[in-house]
């Protein structure tokens, strides 16, 4: 199979997330799958093995859940991506899909917890600010039982529905929620916040009818780790665990353990932490990443898994595949290198993959992550892959601002935004050039999202560190993004710059790329979605105008969908396109291609 090939089958290959069961009906599950050449919704009826695509959408479709009892499936219909719109369900067993409440206005969506008395909470915002509204299946106008300017997300509902757990920045600050517990009707019935710099997230109620505990994550000690608290006694009890890295939880079937998830070094690994007696059990699984991971009611825990070499694949904690999609198979790439480099803010982990037959040093890619407050991993990532297989070694840093290292981490970029992040990388870019893998003439800066507002800025402020850039998706100008996104970024943006952009102008500006548009000089490559709610086009236009004005050397390609695309076949396009703009500006075009 030749090189380009290889890397479209990747994004070819039918892929679906980890099926999520109904808590009551365990035989019924949804899952997402790309089958159909786009991102869709399945059900599976495991008491029968049957399997059904629900969705049919031509842009696909992102968020689904399925309730406790089984009997509904629900879906966010929005328009070519732009994040606006409804929450549509359909039987389970298929039939006429509809508005999922009649009454239940368009917004973006800020969470959904679906209880077992066909109770849902529903979290939209608006330019009006956060509400969290209660619908039922008895035709009631559904009642607002939570409003507010500030952020605002549903966080989970009890299986009975009788409370209701919200997530709040009322404090003022989204990046450390506060978790609210309220009754049906509003009224507050308890309150978690433990100040300025440590939030709580909640995860989800227990699973039984008669149990009202929530599982949440609190940053007492400088990272997340796992709280079980009853809202009507008030008792807490903190799950510590003697293991570095990140903890993560969810609830056994029967409310007496957690699957505790450990993130450390960009690599999970699972436990059974029993809540009698303290027992702590390591649950087998490969080397690598799990993305989700839920136990069934007999207490076998399932999971999706890949590595950066390995395709993802369902397994059990009994050894055996559960399900995948039929169809040929992703090819494996190549295993990850772990670097640390000392940086300006502590040591910073970076992952390295290198072409198995390159030469040395070779054109490298530092394909930075979004985010910023997400993490590299060792997991299967088709675009790290096709990279590889044109010939470059890709790089990925996980910053500061990065998730996975511990609270501090997450949480250093306060005051410096963006400038604090390409310090890191530039200490990972020296570290590249000085040890003989990358040639410093044939750097390429590029990522998407937060990496692509990360890539515009480091053109523009390390201008002859870069032998071109590819921004997808970025962040050009953050006062213009404010004025145009959604309002749970702004309540981020506020978050993370201290204030609006009125209240800090200075800083908005000095962490801006179009502030030092008259330093690039790298071409540039730029991809904007056309209906992109987070980093809106406008602030994009304005950006490009300002290089055209410059007479700069760049590209742009613009598509029909959102921050990002869920067609298939779109995004082997623009891996393309980013390809040959990359051969072309390191000079790979030139060179005679190798054998595969």
């Amino acid at each position: 199979m030749k090189a380009e090939e290889r890397w479209q089958a990747r994004f070819r290959a039918a892929r679906m997330t980890l099926p999520i069961w109904a808590r009551l009906a365990p035989a019924r599950a949804v899952y997402r799958c790309n089958s159909s050449g786009t991102w869709e919704i399945h059900a599976w009826d495991r008491s029968v093995g049957s399997t059904r695509q629900v969705t049919s959408r031509p842009r696909g479709t992102s968020h689904a859940a399925i309730d406790p009892t089984g009997q509904w499936i629900w879906w966010f219909a929005d328009t070519y991506g732009d994040e606006y719109g409804i929450w549509m369900r359909q039987p389970f067993a298929g039939g006429d899909e509809r508005p999922a409440h009649p009454d239940l206005a368009p917004g973006h969506p800020t969470g959904l917890a679906l209880a077992a008395t066909g109770t849902a909470a529903v979290g939209r915002s608006s330019r009006h600010g956060f509400q969290v509204l209660l619908a039922k299946d008895c035709g009631e106008k559904p009642a607002v039982i939570y409003e507010s300017r500030e952020f605002a997300q549903v966080a989970g509902v009890s299986l009975d529905g009788s409370l209701i757990a919200v997530s709040h920045s009322e404090h003022g600050d989204s990046r450390h929620p506060a978790l609210r517990v309220l009754r049906p009707d509003g009224r507050v019935v308890a309150d978690l916040h433990d100040g300025p710099g440590k939030g709580f997230s909640g995860v989800r109620f227990a699973p039984s009818l008669t149990d009202r505990r929530i599982l949440a994550l609190h940053e007492r000690r400088g990272r997340r780790e796992p709280l079980i608290w009853d809202p009507m006694t008030g008792e807490q009890r903190e799950i510590w665990l003697r293991v570095p890295g990140e903890i993560t939880a969810d609830w056994y079937h029967d409310g007496r353990a957690l699957l505790i998830g450990h993130n450390n070094r960009a690599r999970t690994e699972l436990f059974r932490y029993d809540l009698g007696g303290g027992d702590l059990t390591p649950i087998k699984t490969p080397h690598g990443v799990i993305h989700d991971a839920l136990p069934r009611p007999d207490g076998v825990v399932e999971y999706s898994w890949s590595s950066a070499a390995h395709p993802p694949v369902i397994r059990s904690s009994g050894g055996h595949v559960v399900m995948n999609q039929s169809g040929p198979s992703a090819p494996p790439s190549v295993p990850l290198e772990d670097v640390f480099v000392e940086g300006p803010g502590g040591r910073i982990h970076a992952l390295v993959s290198r072409p198995e037959t390159a030469a040395n040093p070779n054109p490298t890619v530092f394909l930075l992550h979004g985010g910023p407050a997400a993490q590299d991993d060792d997991s299967f990532l088709p675009n790290v892959a096709a990279w590889v297989d044109a010939g470059f070694t890709v790089v990925r840093v996980n910053y500061r601002g990065s998730t996975g290292y511990g609270s501090a981490w997450r949480d250093a970029l306060r005051g410096d935004v963006g400038h604090i992040e390409l310090a890191d990388v530039a200490a990972v870019r020296d570290w590249a050039v000085d040890q003989g893998g990358a040639d410093p003439e044939r750097l390429i800066l590029a990522g998407a999202s937060w990496g692509g507002y990360l890539t515009l800025l480091g053109l523009g402020t390390m201008p002859k560190a870069w032998a071109a850039g590819i921004a997808a998706v970025p962040i050009a100008d953050h006062a213009a993004t404010y004025r145009d996104e959604t309002e749970g970024l702004r309540a981020y943006h506020r978050a993370l710059f201290g204030g609006s952009p009125q209240e800090m102008p200075d800083r908005y500006a000095g962490s801006s790329p179009i502030t030092y548009l008259d330093a690039l000089e790298a071409p540039l490559l730029v991809l904007a979605g056309e209906n992109d709610p987070r980093s809106p086009i406008g602030q994009i236009e304005q950006y490009l105008a300002g290089l055209k004005e410059r007479k700069h050397d760049f590209d742009v390609y613009r598509y029909n969908a959102g921050h990002g695309t869920l067609v298939i076949e779109e995004r082997i396009k623009q891996m393309t396109i980013q390809i040959d703009f990359a051969r072309k500006h390191t000079g790979l075009d030139k060179e005679v291609p190798r054998r595969s």
